[in-house]
């Protein structure tokens, strides 16, 4: 085997780590410790462009090295190595199938690595600072007198009690029959906002509160109006006032790929009158929003589910609805609302994104995030790579991927060395700001709860919410988590708040590493490291005077460790032997345990 080495995550190999600004240099060095080697290519482009081959420089050590200039703007751009032997075939440097670095003699049996060119685009300040919290808004709670619910829905049904399971009830094919309610509303949460302060909360993502006949309300009805259930607009003032007083801030779910079949715009049943929707009549406004196969019976929906009829986001029409002068956005943002959680974001046009982008930009620290469940810098949507992360568009998106990587470490899934490699990814794909601008969370209301997704193990509960306080990026707690809510996938998710009957236990780790957060700059701000060790896995997060250093032990046995032998997956900006308070230090099992210093 040819001794040929070479890693992105090394700065010997590659300085700077990770994503680099547009215009900037990158140091591409690659270690070839064999004889007769007649030359060595670096093979580099810009996504959909083609390649540049360009020799690398030898002055007579075992280093090839070229220093690319990154000057044709944003974008991501792709490489390898070639090398040609003396009388030898042409060899290919890539990564394999694994994601580990090989040298084959097919080009085909190895592919590119990825460098991320971006433009700076930092979030507002008080995003970047925050702690962030997630409401189901009907499942949170009822701040009327005596629980009444406001102006029940036709043909749903309430539930008895706040205790009963989510039910949905369901035709022969599927569909719901009835809706089911709770009757949280606005008030319930203007009521709760001490609560959410004392946790250490600072900004609110609802998700959507605007008119529509579902319990979710993802199908929308009207995009400028408060769900009658949930209040009145008034009451949404007196929320984000109320929300500003405390110095905390609002976001919004923006629901723009499809609506409600009973919308104000598709109006199947002809509530909203016999002419108003694109289901009644050709002539309506909003008929060319919509594409029907057969009208008015068979029309394009969203995942094939007819409740749901899909927009056409390239309607020049529906795009002023949404972003234009006076339109959706500008009614809320003149409200006070601080930001948008874009739903389903890859299934919204680029030039649809940059449109509500440019709005936000007219208001001051606004805020655009969106619901991305991949690799959000290379991910491929309809045949088009999106841009979230190149700088000027989504300024984060949730971070399902370090959600995945730390639920699969604490249930023994993967490995400390895996779960680091799957973190120092994103870190090395992402633009520095995005990787601390995501939205991190344990859970959401898509996902299995996070005690059941932990098997009711509530001391890795404890270790879940110090990983998320931990790694950069902004920390989300889902509505309930932190009471020890159970269920599985929807609608088991989407209990009510036991408010009468909140776990001590899950309630205090939670609010013991959300304090943590709130007082500690450097788990907002600082570099980070993750290192692993036997069963263990360390963040370590530090600035050029300071570290504190997160040791996690998720299995039931106590373990002592050295810091000489502690690994990591990319060089340290330091040496290891700076983190003595460590040292032979004993690891309690099952316990997340800190050690603080300085340089």
């Amino acid at each position: 085997m040819k001794q040929i080495y070479y890693d992105p995550w090394l700065i010997q190999h590659k300085d700077p780590f990770g994503a680099v600004v547009e215009k900037a240099f990158v140091k591409f060095s690659l270690t070839i410790k064999e004889p007769n080697v007649e030359a060595a290519f670096l093979v580099i482009h810009k996504d959909y462009h083609a390649a540049h081959r360009i020799q690398l420089e030898n002055f007579g050590s075992p280093e090839y090295q070229y220093e690319f200039f990154f000057n044709e703007g944003k974008g991501l751009y792709f490489y390898h190595f070639e090398i040609q032997f003396q009388g030898e075939d042409l060899l290919y440097y890539g990564k394999n199938t694994a994601g580990e670095s090989c040298c084959v003699k097919e080009a085909s049996a190895i592919s590119d690595y990825q460098v991320t060119c971006y433009v700076e685009d930092k979030a507002p300040k008080w995003y970047r600072e925050a702690i962030f919290y997630q409401i189901f808004p009907d499942r949170f709670f009822n701040g009327n007198p005596n629980q009444q619910v406001n102006a029940p829905k036709p043909n749903s049904f309430l539930y008895g009690t706040t205790k009963d399971a989510p039910l949905y009830v369901k035709d022969e094919d599927g569909e719901i029959l009835r809706w089911d309610f709770f009757g949280g509303n606005l008030q319930g949460i203007i009521e709760k906002l001490p609560y959410l302060k004392k946790m250490g909360i600072t900004g609110l993502y609802l998700n959507p509160i605007f008119e529509a006949r579902s319990n979710h309300r993802y199908d929308t009805g009207d995009y400028l109006k408060i769900d009658s259930m949930l209040g009145t607009e008034e009451e949404f003032v007196q929320l984000i006032n109320t929300l500003h007083k405390n110095n905390m801030h609002l976001v919004l779910d923006g629901v723009f790929s499809h609506v409600g079949k009973n919308s104000r715009y598709f109006n199947f049943d002809g509530a909203y009158g016999e002419k108003e929707g694109a289901y009644q009549s050709t002539a309506s406004p909003y008929f060319s929003w919509f594409k029907f196969d057969s009208y008015p019976e068979k029309y394009k929906s969203w995942w094939g589910i007819t409740d749901l009829p899909e927009i056409d986001k390239t309607n020049l029409d529906f795009q002023q609805f949404i972003y234009g002068e006076n339109g959706v956005l500008d009614k809320w943002n003149r409200l006070g609302v601080d930001g948008w959680r874009l739903d389903v974001a890859d299934e919204l046009p680029e030039t649809f994104i940059h449109g509500i982008r440019k709005n936000l930009e007219k208001y001051e620290e606004r805020l655009l995030i969106g619901e991305v469940w991949e690799d959000a810098s290379n991910k491929i949507s309809y045949g088009q790579r999106r841009e979230y992360a190149l700088g000027n568009h989504l300024q984060g998106v949730m971070n399902y991927p370090l959600r995945e990587a730390m639920l699969n470490f604490l249930k023994g899934k993967s490995s400390p060395q895996q779960t680091a490699e799957a973190v120092t990814q994103l870190q090395e794909n992402y633009p520095p700001d995005f990787f601390y601008q995501a939205l991190n969370n344990l859970g959401t209301h898509d996902t299995v709860r996070l005690l059941t997704e932990l098997e009711n193990d509530k001391q890795k509960v404890s270790l879940a919410f110090a990983l998320l306080v931990f790694f950069p990026g902004i920390p989300c707690i889902y509505y309930g988590d932190e009471a020890g809510l159970t269920g599985g996938t929807d609608p088991e998710n989407r209990k009510f708040f036991p408010w009468e009957e909140i776990d001590t236990s899950c309630y205090e780790s939670c609010y013991k590493w959300l304090q943590l957060r709130k007082e500690t700059p450097l788990l907002s701000q600082g570099g980070l490291q993750v290192l692993f060790c036997h069963n263990l896995l360390l963040i370590l997060r530090f600035d050029t005077a300071d570290y504190l250093l997160l040791v996690v032990n998720p299995t039931e046995f106590d373990q002592s460790i050295h810091v000489n032998e502690l690994k990591t997956t990319r060089t340290l900006p330091f040496s290891l032997s700076q983190l003595q308070a460590i040292d032979h230090q004993l690891i309690v099992s099952k316990t997340a345990q800190i050690f603080s210093g300085s340089f």
